[in-house]
């Protein structure tokens, strides 16, 4: 199966990933997409086009004009799937509120539609949960685990710091600390632990 074969689910014409691609912005790629399979009146179907970075709801108009609604997936969580008999409906929620659903998808791609959206929420978790760790260090006033702080002089120059050699109780009390408040994860707390642990 080549590429183009995987990013589109059967019955999308390639005129139609062909257009959506003259949008992306760089570095962006397609992932996936499905298009409507209404039982009656079938003519000019919404698409839904997955990227790494949003989702696009291609909407066909009259006269060969298409609509394009996107969402970054930042903005976009709580996705949702239900099946009926004919068709699958996929919606989800955008950081507003509002419910984003597109209806009458074939029912096997509107599963994998719904399992790359799972990864993708899960993924703007981690970005978040990373972000804010960063904010609480920096509120912390961005404490250094490694080396002492330097210190400036009266002109403002760096003056060298006198070698203190370091007390590995107090070092490894101020890692527990902080790995108690969130500035670090458990993960990092047990690789410092180690390494002073190893210079004794």
């Amino acid at each position: 199966m080549d590429a183009q074969e995987s990013t589109r689910a059967p019955g999308v014409p390639p005129q139609i990933e062909s257009r959506v691609s003259q949008i992306l912005t760089k570095d962006e790629q397609i992932i996936y997409m499905v298009r409507q399979r209404k039982p009656y009146l079938n003519f000019a179907p919404d698409c839904v086009v997955l990227t790494n970075r949003r989702v696009i709801l291609y909407r066909p108009k009259l006269f060969g004009r298409v609509s394009f609604d996107d969402y970054i997936w930042r903005d976009l969580g709580d996705a949702k799937l239900k099946e009926g008999i004919w068709g699958a409906t996929i919606s989800l929620r955008t950081l507003g509120g509002a419910r984003l659903s597109l209806d009458w998808l074939p029912k096997a791609p509107a599963r994998r539609i719904y399992s790359i959206a799972q990864e993708m929420e899960e993924m703007v978790r981690e970005e978040r949960r990373v972000r804010e760790m960063e904010e609480q260090r920096a509120a912390a006033g961005g404490v250094v685990i490694q080396g002492s702080v330097p210190t400036t002089g009266p002109a403002g120059d760096q003056a060298p710091s006198p070698v203190v050699p370091e007390d590995p109780t107090a070092k490894l009390t101020q890692l527990k600390t902080m790995m108690d408040a969130g500035l670090i994860t458990q993960d990092e707390y047990e690789t410092k632990k180690t390494e002073i642990l190893s210079r004794l």
